[in-house]
């Protein structure tokens, strides 16, 4: 596993990945030293990435700007993930930028609605957010329900911010 750190006008982000792609997103919301950490552990080791995720840090720090990426051509390596994380992600990749879900929604694409609490322990265990988008999914209610990354629910709505997100029922906007 190799890792790099990403400055942006959001706070600092931490990238890792192996050769099958990648396999770890740190959001902002912790200090330099706590991102390297936490981007870091299991005896990851600083270096810049290889072609194939050449531009990503470029991708990110545009993004913390406002524009637009679904970040779709992104390669993965959920190789340690749970199959049924990995059906959750999938369909959350079908989510479009500056769009949200529910919970309940991506649960009954997966055959039962009462997969919900499973989707959102899925979506607190995302290794790669942002890239998959769990800062998308909400509650049936339309509430940001948690997030789990450092910066908690201000980061959730903080992206669905820059996104010009709507609720589910598009009633309203995020703001932050």
């Amino acid at each position: 596993m190799r890792y790099a750190l990403v400055d942006t006008a959001i706070g600092l982000f931490g990238i890792g990945w192996t050769d099958s792609g990648l396999a770890r997103v740190a959001l902002p919301g912790r200090d330099r030293e706590q991102t390297i950490e936490w981007i870091s552990r299991d005896g990851a080791e600083a270096d810049v990435p290889g072609v194939a995720l050449a531009d990503l840090p470029e991708r990110i720090r545009r993004y913390a700007e406002g524009a637009r990426d679904e970040f779709a051509d992104v390669p993965l390596d959920l190789s340690g993930v749970p199959a049924f994380h990995r059906q959750a992600y999938a369909e959350l990749l079908k989510v479009g930028y500056g769009v949200t879900t529910t919970y309940g929604a991506i649960a009954r694409t997966l055959g039962d609605v009462a997969l919900s609490r499973a989707v959102g322990q899925a979506m607190g265990q995302n290794p790669i957010p942002l890239v998959i988008p769990c800062h998308r999914v909400l509650g049936a209610d339309g509430k940001t329900g948690g997030f789990s990354s450092p910066g908690g629910v201000t980061a959730k709505m903080q992206m669905l911010a820059l996104e010009h997100a709507a609720s589910p029922t598009g009633q309203y906007a995020f703001g932050f």
